[in-house]
């Protein structure tokens, strides 16, 4: 079997394993506001990759060498998170979008009232999840570190972090973007997220102060790399692979990477990315070769 297939092998198993680890936070569908649950947990079964629990799962045993009970919250928190951005993107007054991971987007499914209120609801009850992790521990210490993730997935959710990007961008929609401000964009709005996934990883594992700021920083690139990857697949991806419309940005009159900088230039500049995460990771203690497989396979994904 060729190192390819043993790492598609071993992604598909780690993928499984946060799939059922995300499930068991899911909430019951009973009570009169069965329908909000109903929406909650459509949205969170409509697949994904999983990207943010895993890489926060992965960064936590570069630093342990396992994965630590109070992690397993946060995991599920920060793709609650995620898919209530992604919720919220397809709702008509964004993106507009009917379809996402190959079926109906959540607001075409429930209507546009209740897939407004489902994305509320999933950021809301991320945090309640996060708060899980107050339980797994009585040491000091422990306890303290999970305060700083919950501060760390705040601030990077909020006006600081993807919110504040998904603002930036809303308002310039439609127009042409400086290459400052799309940077900006895609550094709050999808790469926030991924650093809180990293660095939540990194400290509830007591990684040192010095390499969270490592961490952060090729999380960043990560997120640049990820985002950049995004927008040259909706311009060469297939519906049937990528689950979604292909051409959402023209659609959208949308500034992205690519209507700046060309394709070419975008592909060379996902690579180079990429490569200069990998140089930040090989400063970190520790091995993860899972881990630098993963951020190589964003790279070259085409979905």
């Amino acid at each position: 079997m060729s190192d390819k297939e043993t790492f598609k092998q071993e992604l598909d198993a780690r993928t499984a394993e946060i799939e059922q680890l995300i499930g068991t936070y899911l909430p019951e569908e009973t009570g009169h506001q069965k329908t909000i649950f109903e929406a909650m947990n459509y949205s969170m079964k409509a697949g994904g990759k999983r990207l943010r629990p895993m890489l926060m799962q992965e960064m936590c045993r570069l630093f342990t060498g396992t994965l630590l009970e109070a992690v397993i919250p946060f995991m599920a928190a920060v793709e609650m998170i995620h898919t209530s951005s992604l919720v919220h993107d397809d709702l008509p007054c964004m993106d507009d979008d009917m379809m996402r991971r190959g079926k109906a987007s959540t607001w075409a499914e429930y209507g546009e009232d209740i897939g407004v209120l489902t994305g509320d609801a999933l950021m809301m009850y991320a945090f309640e999840t996060a708060a899980n992790a107050f339980e797994t521990s009585i040491d000091p210490d422990e306890l303290s570190r999970i305060g700083r993730a919950m501060g760390i997935l705040a601030r990077k959710t909020g006006v600081y972090g993807m919110i504040g990007g998904q603002t930036v961008d809303v308002e310039l929609a439609g127009g042409p973007i400086p290459g400052d401000k799309l940077e900006f964009i895609y550094r709050l709005k999808t790469g926030a997220l991924i650093e809180a996934s990293m660095l939540i990883g990194a400290v509830l594992g007591g990684a040192a102060e010095e390499d969270c700021k490592i961490v952060e920083s090729l999380a960043a690139k990560i997120g640049m790399a990820f985002q950049i990857q995004d927008d040259i697949l909706d311009v060469t991806g297939s519906q049937d692979v990528t689950g979604k419309p292909s051409g959402s940005d023209e659609k959208n009159k949308k500034t992205t990477y690519v209507t700046l900088e060309g394709l070419e230039k975008a592909k060379k500049d996902v690579e180079q990315i990429s490569t200069e995460a990998i140089e930040e990771l090989n400063k970190l203690p520790g091995n993860n070769d899972f881990l630098e497989q993963l951020i190589r396979a964003l790279v070259g994904r085409q979905k």
